[in-house]
């Protein structure tokens, strides 16, 4: 099982990624414009694409020009979701946001069905009631003032993973089988490139911020900037290899939500432990035994999800 070890892989970069960009957004961007960022990630992603071009070679004889071209859309609309993925963590805590993506079970089951012939049982239609509980357990537990802004935080969440979600199920759906997946990554990378660049020079707000902590904060940005496209290449390489190689896309999402709530969670914990200013969770009662429930409810609906 192949694709049960990318989604393992997957699961800690991806976790260890949102961390990272809740960290930069709140301590060198505090919570204004943290989309900023993708100015960065614009030129790092083609950094990243033309390494791995450059190691394992350009095989476009298994891809045609449209294909490749859809491929790279795939990784456009992903570079887009970024824009509402930032928004959300501006507004609410790592562990909530972690919980609310989630939810992408639920839209690779539906998606999968409409557009990859990928069908779903009576139980699954369960765990969507049960997956669903989580984020909503999470909003009608917060406080009357801060209610509106976990709302606010939810929908922006909830676009972010639409937009994912239909980017990586183009991505399945036009990949060839015989093409070299270090390729069809590429162009996903080159994809978001260009919609980091879109976003990133199509708002002069966003590129007047960067600039701005670039230079207050004497390059010192650049570090956790650089260690996260790393991992978020990593991340992107072993999740849409398990989206290509699980039985459907619908399993290998499923078993990587399972795990990462969980991991999210206890890393959440222990970082907040050892270095509160990476993690800054909030450890009072209610709050860890809120996210607890949360958690167990996502696991137990996406164990339905695989029945």
């Amino acid at each position: 099982m192949n694709w049960l070890f990318f989604v393992i892989i997957a699961v800690f970069a991806d976790s260890l990624r949102i961390f990272i960009d809740n960290y930069t957004s709140d301590v060198f961007f505090k919570g204004r414009n943290a989309a900023s960022q993708k100015l960065f990630n614009a030129y790092s992603l083609i950094v990243v694409a033309l390494i791995m071009f450059s190691f394992s070679g350009f095989d476009f004889d298994n891809i045609t020009l449209s294909t490749a071209l859809l491929i790279i859309f795939s990784g456009i609309l992903h570079g887009f979701a970024g824009v509402p993925y930032f928004h959300a963590l501006e507004l609410d805590e790592s562990t909530n946001i972690g919980i609310f993506n989630q939810l992408a079970p639920v839209f690779y089951l539906i998606l999968g069905w409409f557009f990859l012939d990928q069908s779903f049982s009576p139980m699954q239609l369960i765990a969507f009631v049960v997956i669903l509980a989580a984020p909503l357990l999470i909003v009608l537990t917060a406080r009357k003032k801060s209610r509106k802004v976990k709302l606010q935080a939810v929908f922006y969440a909830l676009l972010y993973v639409v937009i994912a979600v239909i980017g990586n199920i183009l991505f399945v759906k036009v990949n060839p089988e015989n093409a070299q997946f270090s390729t069809s990554i590429g162009l996903v990378l080159i994809g978001k490139s260009i919609a980091d660049f879109i976003v990133a020079y199509g708002n002069p707000k966003y590129r007047k911020r960067f600039f701005a902590v670039y230079k207050s904060s004497h390059r010192k940005v650049l570090i956790p900037l650089t260690i996260n496209a790393i991992i978020g290449g990593v991340q992107q390489f072993t999740y849409r290899a398990a989206l290509i190689t699980a039985p459907a896309v619908a399993v290998a999402s499923a078993a990587s939500d399972s795990a990462e709530p969980i991991v999210i969670f206890f890393l959440g914990l222990l970082l907040t432990l050892i270095w509160p200013r990476f993690g800054r969770e909030k450890l009072n009662k209610k709050t860890v035994l809120v996210h607890l429930v949360a958690t167990m409810l996502v696991v137990i609906g996406v164990i339905l999800l695989q029945m």
